[in-house]
């Protein structure tokens, strides 16, 4: 028995680890990066637009907060309870139908009118990015050779800075003529293209078709391995031994999360998760208000959140690299304990924006390089037929932290609190989480 599991294993591994990387690799890497670039478009387009919203419909600051925050439920909800879907009906299916709603829901954002409508689009918005993303760095997992597996789930999971720091151009060009709603309409169309893109362009993963054997599995297959330049097979290997058939559940399947072998590590990257999510959130919802409530312009603000996710781009290419040779988690480690100093350096250096965007800029490129290579330990931490929900819901119970820090933050602002006072209290959870990265030990 043992043996017909390393057959189907085999197979795997000679199409996808043995030989040159292929066209069709880059290209599924290539596109999960665009749409995961739109993804960070669309949500973080609030980050932008939040003091044009707060003065047209006399929105406080612990109410901006609160829509910041519904983003972000919706995005744990959605990686939670809709990305480990995938692990049942595919990939394909799951990353098409996240896009869809996404688009849908920040198009109707353009018409909002009321703090009720934006809570309930933002919220709707966060659930097709959730599963979006969880969906999308599995895919890239599933499709990248083993020794480029990180940098290829980092190279994908970048395209959400790189959209978030398309905000703060797109901002510049299209609020002076249209306003902020200018800014959902923008998104909206494009995340819908991109629907139709992926319908054309997104194959399924073959290791979901390999070890879930849907309808039809040997002849997407040997499509797929057309496309990857491989010989068709004949007949399916033999399914894995562990039992990983299209019957297993959604339940069965997050069982195995909490089994023994996986505890400790499930336990541990919920936690890091939680604690990076919270900081992380902080700097991408409030950073442009925060520049600008302290004495500067609200281009100035765009000006210091494109810098954040310019460095936070290099970050992670740069993480990506040095993962091809050095341990993972150690890596994670160094850059969320720089981030987490960096924050501080923020807090205590004079008002001086020139400094301040230099700072900003490495504040950026250590946190979300660090915490973009969470998604790969993630991947690297569960076997194929629970690698959806295990990055599902280590995201989503993450996104806790995510909801608490935006909404955490407003109300402290309110309070009366000033930007350095909040970066140092949430430079603390970064620092914690470089200790638990550290002792997850994953290469």
């Amino acid at each position: 028995m043992q043996e017909e599991t390393v057959s189907s294993q085999q197979r795997v591994h000679a199409i996808i680890d043995d030989g040159r990387v292929s066209g069709q690799q880059l290209l599924v890497i290539a596109l999960c990066f665009l749409f995961n670039m739109l993804d960070g478009f669309d949500i973080t387009a609030m980050a932008v637009v939040a003091g044009a919203v707060g003065t047209e419909m006399a929105i406080t600051p612990e109410r901006l907060g609160w829509i910041f925050s519904f983003a972000l439920a919706g995005m744990m909800g959605g990686a939670m309870f809709l990305a480990p879907v995938s692990d049942i009906i595919g990939r394909r299916k799951t990353i098409i139908v996240s896009i869809l709603v996404l688009g849908v829901s920040v198009l109707l954002t353009a018409t909002a009118s009321s703090l009720t409508e934006f809570v309930v689009l933002r919220f709707l918005a966060g659930l097709g990015a959730g599963a979006m993303l969880a969906s999308q760095a599995t895919l890239a997992d599933e499709y990248s050779p083993d020794r480029y597996r990180a940098l290829s789930v980092a190279i994908v999971t970048s395209g959400y800075p790189a959209g978030a720091m398309m905000t703060s151009v797109a901002a510049a060009a299209i609020m002076p003529e249209f306003g902020w709603r200018g800014m959902f309409w923008f998104g909206g169309v494009l995340t819908l293209v991109m629907v139709v893109i992926a319908l054309l362009l997104i194959p399924e993963s073959l290791k979901y078709l390999l070890e879930r054997r849907p309808a039809n599995a040997l002849q997407r297959i040997n499509e797929i391995l057309g496309r990857l330049g491989k010989a068709p097979l004949d007949e399916l290997p033999a399914p894995p031994a562990t039992g990983n058939t299209r019957g297993a559940g959604f339940v069965a399947t997050l069982m195995k999360l909490g089994a023994r072998e996986h505890r400790r590590t499930t336990l541990m990257l919920w936690s890091t998760f939680f604690l990076s999510f919270t900081a992380l959130y902080f700097l991408l919802s409030w950073v442009p208000k925060l520049v600008e409530d302290a004495g500067f312009t609200a281009g100035d603000g765009r000006s210091a959140f494109f810098l954040m996710n310019l460095g936070a781009i290099i970050g992670i290419y740069t993480l990506g690299v040095f993962s091809t040779r050095l341990k993972l988690t150690s890596l994670i480690a160094v850059f969320f304990l720089l981030s987490a100093i960096g924050m501080v350096v923020y807090a205590a250096a004079p008002a001086r924006l020139g400094l301040l965007l230099v700072i900003i800029f490495f504040v950026g490129l250590f946190q979300q390089g660090g915490f973009t290579a969470m998604y790969s330990a993630a991947a690297k931490s569960y076997p194929t037929d629970v690698r959806s929900t295990g990055i599902g819901w280590a995201i989503g119970l993450g996104r806790l932290g995510a909801v608490i820090g935006p909404a955490a933050a407003g109300y402290l602002i309110a309070g009366g609190l000033g930007i350095a006072a909040n970066f140092v209290i949430f430079a603390i959870p970064m620092a914690v989480s470089a200790v638990l990265a550290y002792r997850l030990n994953i290469r």
